[in-house]
């Protein structure tokens, strides 16, 4: 993914966001955070990983795990359509640490929207352990919700998909 640099005021306040969907809804990641966006893949299991991991692949010599964030929110794998993504994002697995390399599945992962980070705003509800849930933004087209990628693994699955003791991934 590209992103052009513009000298006007806008741009340089503004940020560009991922868009992707789950049941219906619209989903942004800070495109900041996207490394890569890949087609589907063939994955191989993780063993006692939720069901909402979905596997691991190896890219550019980096073994990646790969969530399904439709499973991991709704309890239902993302549809396999050719819009459906593999969204590779910069991970920070422990602060003391480079980030890693962290894939996402995504449903129609093909549009972005450049808007200023403070027009999202809180919505004011308790998202529980849905923790990777950040404010929402009112578009033209609807509410667009942020992803925090920085909080989408509890800390029992990070351990186990970034092990302290285990070399971290390339970026």
């Amino acid at each position: 993914m590209t992103v052009s640099r513009s000298t006007g005021d806008h741009r340089r306040t503004s940020k560009l966001f991922l868009l992707f969907r789950m049941e219906g809804d619209r989903y942004a990641l800070d495109a900041r955070e996207v490394v890569e966006v890949l087609p589907l893949l063939r994955l191989k299991r993780i063993p006692e990983a939720p069901e909402w991991v979905a596997g691991v692949f190896s890219h550019r010599g980096v073994l990646v795990p790969v969530l399904d964030l439709c499973a991991m929110a709704f309890g239902r794998a993302a549809l396999a359509r050719t819009s459906t993504r593999i969204v590779l994002v910069e991970y920070r697995a422990r602060l003391d640490r480079e980030p890693v390399w962290l894939g996402l599945i995504l449903e129609q992962a093909t549009d972005t929207l450049r808007c200023e980070p403070s027009a999202f705003r809180d919505y004011g509800l308790d998202n529980g352990g849905a923790r990777y849930l950040g404010p929402v933004y009112e578009g033209p087209r609807g509410l667009v919700q942020w992803v925090r990628v920085e909080a989408l693994l509890p800390d029992d699955v990070r351990a186990l998909l970034f092990p302290p003791e285990c070399g971290e991934g390339a970026t």
